[in-house]
C-alpha cells in the first residue's frame, strides 16, 4: 500500500476516534465544551488529508484511485459529517446511556422516502465537493495520463449517484412498508 492509502486509513480511524472521544467526554465525563471541541476536530482531520494528498500530487506522484478516494472521503465527510455525528450521538445516548427517549426511530412509507431523499441531497453535495476537488486537481496537474485514475473515480461516483437517484425515486413510487410483527 502506498502512503496515501495509509493516510486515508489513519484519517478515517482518527475521525471515529474524535467522535467517540467527543461523545464519551460529553456524556460520561460531563464536559460538554471539551466534547464539542473533540467533535469539531473532524473537519480538521479532513483538511489535513486534503493538504497531504495535494502535496503528494504536487511532488509529482501519479494520481491513483487512493487520491480519488481521498476526495470522496473529504466530500462525504463535509456533506455527511454533521448527520453522522448526530447518528452516533443518538445511538450513544440510547445504547450506552440507556436513555429511552433517544431510541432510534424506524421510518416507513413517505416518511422514510423523505428521510432517504435528504441523504440523497447530501450525496449530491458530497459529489459536487469531491468531484470538484478531483476536477480542480486534474486541471492543476494538466496531464491527462497522470490523472486518468481521477477521471475514472468521477465516472464511477457519477454512476453510484445515478443508482442512488433511482433508489430515492423508488422509495416515493413504492414506499417502504412496515413488516408485519405478530
Amino acid at each position: 500500500m502506498n502512503g496515501i492509502v495509509w493516510l486515508i486509513i489513519v484519517c478515517e480511524i482518527a475521525f471515529w476516534i474524535a467522535i467517540i472521544a467527543g461523545l464519551v467526554t460529553r456524556y460520561l465525563w460531563k464536559k460538554e465544551k471539551a466534547g464539542l471541541v473533540l467533535l469539531a476536530m473532524t473537519p480538521v482531520i479532513d483538511l489535513i488529508l486534503l493538504i497531504l494528498a495535494g502535496f503528494d500530487l504536487y511532488r509529482g506522484a501519479e494520481a491513483t484511485a487512493a487520491h480519488g478516494i481521498a476526495a470522496i472521503y473529504i466530500g462525504s465527510s463535509i456533506a455527511f459529517g454533521k448527520s453522522m455525528i448526530a447518528w452516533a450521538d443518538q445511538r450513544f445516548q440510547y445504547y450506552i446511556l440507556k436513555q429511552q427517549e433517544s431510541k432510534p426511530q424506524k421510518r416507513y412509507g413517505y416518511e422514510y422516502a423523505k428521510y432517504y431523499a435528504k441523504g440523497w441531497l447530501r450525496h449530491i453535495l458530497a459529489f459536487v465537493i469531491g468531484a470538484g476537488l478531483l476536477a480542480a486537481t486534474i486541471f492543476i496537474i494538466g496531464d491527462t495520463e497522470r490523472t486518468e485514475a481521477l477521471t475514472g473515480i468521477i465516472r464511477v461516483w457519477a454512476l453510484a449517484l445515478g443508482i442512488d437517484t433511482l433508489a430515492t425515486i423508488s422509495y416515493f413510487l413504492w414506499p417502504r412498508k412496515q413488516k408485519n410483527v405478530r
